[in-house]
């Protein structure tokens, strides 16, 4: 016997295959349909090469940002203030290849087009399978333009900046860049959701600039993304809770006055820094009218609400595509995993539900992008934006769990992948409002803006008598309404369940093929399938729906 043979103890033949690169546009079936759908389609090309990317270069970006985290340097060797944040040479390749491909300027350098703002929502899709943390930025960058255009000449000297294609993460002022991140502050120690409790303090100063001027200060409990070039922030005026724009550095080019306590040690969005910080007469110009500042900034949030819904979805997509990868290639008990009827359930229920969440995305997506020019669909984005929010963010948890545990102890191993996704999941549930806030503001736009009542329900009768689950549901539904207000308010976390669910069914049913949409309202839609996934019904779906999530 040689000594090779002596001491070789066995060969690998039953771990799947690196799912590295792969192509997260041209494999992803529900999504192109999606985008197809609701008026995208004509940036296809940008898409499919994104797609290319986001499942190559940058799925290996992202595992270096997030291994190496940002690092904080608030002093220079000599002893002077730095207050600068550090990061890993990928993070910045990530900024870099997402602002020129547009994930947080497509829409606005398309304004007015049709789809812009759903093609823009597919390039956040895909970027955000392979890196959390960095959307962060990009989506407040985004987001960051409606509560701008309420100062007209803050909006002349930074929108152009927003929408430019190049990154820039040098330590300068923002005015001397092509192109600037935003980012926001509003969270402070004595008040999260509650901003109204902030105690943040803000005097007019004298000064001559593109809006009036004010000097700050207070803290910030959470402050996303402090290496941006600007912040949006709240702060109370002599008139009351206001909306600022806090430039990194001073407008007469001093660093300002805000000093970064630390960063957050977070359970994921390990490649983003989050900070506390004091402002100690920190400037910054004023963004509409003192007293406003919740209705200008809420318009920020509205998008950013919407990014997190797509976040959502798009972490359960990728959850998803690593389970049926190391499904199809993991041999147990003499066969695929994924020729085991109970894993094929598994699969095909976390499939139905990974297309039910992308398919209301990208229907809150076309709604924001109609909202200008349609009375309507501006009434449906502002019901389901924080409909889509609750129930899909609130979905990912468990998804992105139970997608790991098909991989078994692989799954719950840090160099695969897993557990950065499970990790990140909880995180878009808990920003922009927490699951009580989005069912209270689903509650509030019912109950006092009936157009959005109206919008809603339309949206659902426009499939009447495609399956009879739905249609009882619709009638419960507009019964459930008349409830007390009592009632309503503690009821409300069960009304947005069963509102998001009826509509995901609705858009199935008019956008997926018949056995997907009666499979979801059979299984999803009240009194349907048990509680844990892989509880389908045996039947020509499963076959589908995994065919249809991953060729």
């Amino acid at each position: 016997m040689s000594t090779r043979e002596r001491f070789t103890t066995h060969d690998v033949d039953n771990q799947p295959p690196s799912p590295w690169p792969a192509d997260l546009w041209r494999d992803d079936l529900p999504l192109r349909e999606a985008v197809a759908r609701e008026g995208g389609d004509w940036a296809a090309g940008e898409l499919a090469a994104y797609g290319r990317l986001a499942g190559n270069e940058l799925m290996a970006f992202g595992r270096l940002a997030n291994e190496f985290r940002p690092r904080f340097h608030p002093f220079d060797p000599r002893g002077h203030r730095l207050d600068e944040v550090e990061f890993h040479p990928a993070y910045h390749q990530l900024m870099a290849t997402a602002v020129e491909h547009g994930v947080p300027n497509f829409a606005w350098r398309h304004a007015g087009r049709r789809g812009a703002h759903v093609a823009r929502a597919a390039l956040m899709f895909l970027h955000n399978q392979a890196d959390q943390g960095s959307s962060c930025p990009l989506t407040m960058t985004y987001a960051c333009v409606p509560a701008l255009q309420h100062a007209p000449g803050l909006a002349r000297q930074w929108l152009p900046r927003v929408r430019d294609t190049r990154y820039d993460p040098r330590h300068v002022p923002g005015w001397n860049k092509h192109g600037v991140t935003i980012g926001m502050g509003m969270t402070e120690k004595q008040g999260g959701s509650d901003v109204r409790a902030n105690t943040t303090r803000a005097q007019p100063v004298p000064g001559d600039g593109p809006a009036p001027l004010y000097e700050l200060v207070g803290h910030k409990w959470f402050f996303s993304a402090p290496m941006c070039d600007a912040f949006l922030v709240l702060a109370q005026a002599p008139a009351g809770l206001s909306c600022f724009l806090l430039p990194r550095f001073a407008p007469d080019g001093r660093r300002n006055a805000y000093r970064i306590q630390r960063l957050k040690d977070k359970l994921g969005d390990w490649s983003n820094a989050s900070a506390e910080v004091e402002f100690e007469g920190a400037q910054a110009w004023l963004v509409g009218e003192e007293g406003r500042g919740v209705a200008t900034i809420l318009q920020m949030v509205a998008l950013t609400r919407l990014d997190c819904l797509l976040g959502s979805a798009s972490l359960m997509r990728q959850s998803l595509v690593q389970a049926l990868h190391f499904a199809r290639h993991r041999r147990s008990f003499g066969r695929h995993l994924c020729e085991h009827p109970l894993m094929r359930n598994v699969l095909a229920d976390l499939a139905l539900e990974s297309e039910a969440a992308t398919a209301l995305a990208f229907r809150v997506a076309r709604a924001v992008d109609a909202s200008e020019r349609d009375p309507a669909e501006a009434a449906f984005a502002r019901l389901t934006t924080a409909l889509g929010k609750y129930w899909v963010c609130k979905r990912a948890p468990g998804f992105t769990a139970e997608a790991m545990e098909c991989l078994g102890g692989v799954g719950y191993v840090e160099e695969g992948g897993m557990p950065r996704l499970f990790r990140q999941s909880p995180l878009n549930s808990i920003w922009e409002g927490s699951g009580n806030i989005q069912c209270l503001d689903v509650l509030r736009a019912m109950t006092r803006e009936p157009g959005c009542v109206d919008a809603y329900f339309a949206e659902l009768e426009s499939v009447r008598g495609g399956h009879p689950a739905l249609d009882a549901e619709i009638d419960a539904l507009r019964n459930f309404l008349r409830s007390p207000p009592d009632t309503l308010e503690a009821g409300a976390r069960r009304l947005a369940e069963r509102m998001a669910l009826a509509l995901q069914a609705a858009l199935l049913l008019r956008g997926a093929p018949a056995v997907v949409a009666a499979a979801f309202c059979a299984a999803r839609l009240h009194g349907g399938q048990g509680l844990a996934y892989g509880t389908l019904p045996a039947g020509p779906a499963w076959d589908l729906l995994i065919d249809r999530a991953l060729p």
